[in-house]
């Protein structure tokens, strides 16, 4: 991934008149993901009246408040006490290791992948799985993770001819991420494969399998042992436990 590009103090970005944008680099490193987070989870604990919400991003934390509870400069001045002292801890959330069915129906552009990275689909799938991914950030969809650091050998640019269609599970590949379809949905990654983990669950409490923070490795799994975790995950007797 870039290294950070700046070193400064984080800046203050107003975002309409009802969120305030707390920015600490211009570059997707992990560094400064750590120090995001470990902002958000300070206005978390801090429960500041008149805050609805705190959303990580990549470099930056969004803060949406009420402006008829707390005013903008209010707001600064309370997060700025909360960031004296902070230190971004890296690897601060769970670990998990995901089953992955690579290739054939599940993974449809592997093949391509290998022929355009100069590799196997069997060197592909043993690069990819091979990896500690770090979550940065959750969106696009319902708990969908965008995932670092893809080995540079597998960096690739989006698809020219974007799917319609992306099946739920599907694990697919742009640039230097990595990222999970936790709903069907048009895309234009390449797709390595599947999994049968459900990331998104409405009956689960979070929904969201994943949060940013936490570590991601794929485990290669079979076509039928994918079809085997499916339908207990259908079934709502399997649900992904955290490694640690």
């Amino acid at each position: 991934m870039a290294e950070r590009k700046n070193s400064g103090a984080p800046r203050f970005l107003v975002s309409g008149d009802t969120a305030l944008i707390v920015e600490f680099g211009n570059a997707v490193d992990r560094r400064i993901n750590a120090e995001v987070l470990a902002l958000y989870h300070r206005v978390v604990a801090a429960e500041i009246s008149g805050v609805i919400e705190a959303v990580p991003t990549f470099r930056s934390l969004l803060v949406q408040y009420d402006p008829l509870t707390i005013r903008h400069k209010e707001l600064r001045t309370r997060l700025e006490c909360l960031m004296k002292g902070l230190v971004g801890k890296q690897h601060a959330g769970r670990r998990w290791r995901i089953p992955l069915c690579y290739g054939g129906a599940h993974g449809p552009d592997l093949k391509e992948v290998a022929h355009r990275t100069g590799m196997t689909p069997k060197q592909v799938i043993e690069a990819h799985s091979a990896v500690d991914y770090n979550v940065y950030m959750i969106g696009f969809l319902p708990g969908y993770p965008y995932m670092g650091d893809l080995p540079k050998a597998l960096e690739l640019p989006r698809r020219e001819n974007p799917r319609l269609k992306v099946a739920r599970g599907s694990v697919a590949i742009a640039m230097a991420m990595t990222a999970i379809y936790t709903l069907e949905s048009p895309g234009g990654w390449s797709l390595l494969g599947r999994t049968p983990a459900p990331l998104w669950d409405v009956r689960g409490d979070p929904p969201a399998l994943l949060a940013a923070g936490d570590q991601v490795r794929f485990d290669p799994i079979s076509a039928d042992e994918f079809d085997r975790l499916e339908r207990r995950a259908n079934a709502g007797t399997w649900r992904m436990e955290a490694a640690a």
